[in-house]
């Protein structure tokens, strides 16, 4: 029981050069990810929470599915991280008429200077290390299949022998919220393969006033690189080794746990406007996420705030509400919200 006379230290976050041997190296390695942020930053304005939300499912090896209207500048993201990271690029445009081998590529029949054929397997643009699948809602589920085992499972299979994809490898889907007229649907199962989903906002007036200053005016912009793969590969290594203390995992899993309908939950939202809840590959993502948003942020420990900070685009696309919450038109976000905030209080009591 605790006793209300006595004062509640403040939790001190360890500096990373108090913490781990490789003080230095880690230093080093984030003044270049501050580099790289800020160099994105400088062409694509007003999206600084998009830019870090990128980087972090970067960090974490995860993809990520955007979401924004036509114009909104996903293409022009995507394109100076990849320039920005170093990082060989490919953009697949999606299409009703799109077939798997477009994406993974085929075996193609070759005559050498002698005459005689050969098969040799042709690459397709999966084979690059950020992807850019423009519309991903508008190829057939046989296409979208192929691309599945691509972000699952690293590989590509063609004609029964696997192709390993380079590293790191990285796939930002993109989706028209507004048109969905001949789109298909994608799978729950593959949404959650999606390490985050992200919405990109339309720009504020001022916001809009930089960009039209940016773009019509003068030369374009071009950025340097700051990254290159290995340093991505060494900043993933890096992220999985940030410490999260006991009771902030705890708390995770007590939200997690609070999520799902159906399981004795005390929340009456949850059991009568819950779909279903965060599943265990959401609470993997969202911790993974608050270990990155920790370390962007100058700090080698999880606090509650990473985890506040990281919920929504790890989890808006893995918790679902019903019919009837969509006819009242309830909002998922505050739920998950004050779900998550309620069990960050019983953590502290």
């Amino acid at each position: 029981m605790n006793d209300p006379s006595r004062k509640e230290e403040p939790v001190a976050h360890p500096d990373p050069r108090d913490v781990h041997p490789d003080a230095a190296a880690i230093q080093q390695e984030l003044d270049k990810l501050r580099r790289a942020r800020a160099a994105v930053a400088r062409v694509v304005v007003g999206q600084d929470a998009v830019i870090d939300q990128l980087f972090i499912g970067l960090l974490c090896g995860g993809h990520v599915l955007v979401e924004g209207a036509p114009g909104l500048g996903k293409t022009l993201l995507v394109r100076t991280i990849g320039d920005v990271c170093g990082l060989v690029f490919s953009r697949i445009q999606f299409t009703p008429d799109l077939m798997p081998a477009d994406i993974t590529g085929t075996i193609a029949l070759l005559h050498d200077d002698h005459g005689r054929t050969t098969t040799q397997f042709q690459k397709g643009p999966i084979f690059a290390q950020m992807v850019l699948t423009d519309e991903i809602n508008r190829a057939t589920p046989k296409t979208q299949s192929a691309l599945l085992e691509a972000m699952q499972e690293r590989t590509v299979t063609v004609s029964g022998k696997a192709y390993e994809l380079p590293e790191p490898f990285f796939v930002l889907a993109t989706q028209n919220p507004i048109e969905m007229e001949g789109t298909y649907v994608l799978p729950e199962a593959q949404i959650d393969r999606f390490f985050f989903k992200v919405r990109i906002p339309f720009p504020s007036e001022d916001v809009l006033d930089r960009i039209l200053a940016l773009t019509t005016e003068g030369d374009e912009l071009h950025v340097e690189k700051a990254l290159e793969p290995s340093d991505i590969l060494r900043l993933q290594a890096i992220v999985r080794e940030v410490p999260v203390a006991d009771h902030v995992r705890r708390a995770l899993a007590r939200f997690v746990r609070s999520t799902q309908p159906g399981l004795g939950s005390e929340d009456a939202d949850v059991e009568r406007y819950v779909r279903f809840g965060v599943s265990p590959r959401g609470a993997q993502a969202l911790l993974l996420a608050a270990k990155a948003h920790a370390l962007l942020d100058g700090r080698y420990a999880v606090a509650f705030d990473d985890l506040t900070a990281m919920a929504e685009p790890a989890l808006r696309h893995r918790f679902q509400l019903n019919y009837e919450a969509e006819a009242k038109g309830l909002e998922l976000e505050p739920l998950l919200t004050r779900l998550l905030g309620e069990a960050i209080e019983a953590s502290r009591a």
